[in-house]
């Protein structure tokens, strides 16, 4: 069946495509949407990092930042370098024995975390406008 016959066997007026046309793109509105909303919010967070539940530090996290390293050492000896670049931070060197923080990478979105269960560090990125709502991309 050519799509002409459909057309005059479906019974389709002249506007109907162009109404579908027009919900199939007002669909992808949400995305465009958030994604500015994300976009002008990406500034407004920071990690912070917390050891045993106690916070110890904070790193402000927005774009252009130049690349730099703080070293967290606890009283046994026990070691996370963490790195922080542009709007992301992640744990560079560990001493722990599982290495999952290390291979964690980088995070950078609101709400989202890295963790050393060896050492009890959590670094948890949040906004600074103090919502708890996260912009994770899923």
């Amino acid at each position: 069946m050519k799509i002409k016959e459909f057309i005059q066997s479906s019974q389709l007026k002249p506007w109907d495509g162009a109404i579908v046309l027009l919900l199939i793109l007002s669909s992808f509105l949400p995305i465009v949407i958030f994604s500015f909303q994300q976009t002008a919010h990406a500034s407004e967070k920071q990690a912070v990092l917390r050891v045993d539940g106690k916070e110890i530090r904070s790193f402000d996290l927005y774009e252009g930042q130049e690349r730099y390293t703080f070293l967290y050492e606890d009283p046994h000896g026990d070691y996370n370098l963490i790195e922080i670049e542009d709007d992301q931070i992640r744990i560079q060197e560990a001493d722990c024995g599982d290495q999952i923080c290390v291979r964690r990478g980088w995070a950078s979105n609101n709400g989202e975390t890295i963790v050393c269960l060896p050492h009890r560090v959590v670094i948890e990125i949040q906004a600074l406008d103090g919502s708890d709502i996260g912009d994770l991309d899923y």
